[in-house]
């Protein structure tokens, strides 16, 4: 499954524990990373200051379901549970 460009859901629901450039700490379930821009896409996407969780994470219909909401969700669901 290819991301569906502006959902940005992994960027908003999960909690992410490592550096961030201009989250220096990570950033907390539920909050929108700084890095993601006006059309919900990684401003980072492509680059090495990409945080290593998020290029490992790949979109799957499981977890991404058919719609934004649906992403947020389920992630919001799994960061609940682990």
């Amino acid at each position: 499954m290819d991301c569906r460009l502006g959902c940005g859901a992994c960027c908003v629901a999960p909690s992410i524990s490592s550096p961030i450039p201009g989250m220096p700490n990570g950033k907390p379930a539920g909050v929108r990373c700084i890095q993601l821009n006006n059309e919900n896409l990684c401003s980072l996407f492509g680059k090495a200051e990409r945080p290593k969780v998020c290029h490992q994470f790949k979109a799957c219909p499981v977890i991404c379901g058919t719609t934004t909401q649906q992403a947020l969700d389920n992630i919001t669901e799994l960061e609940i549970i682990t």
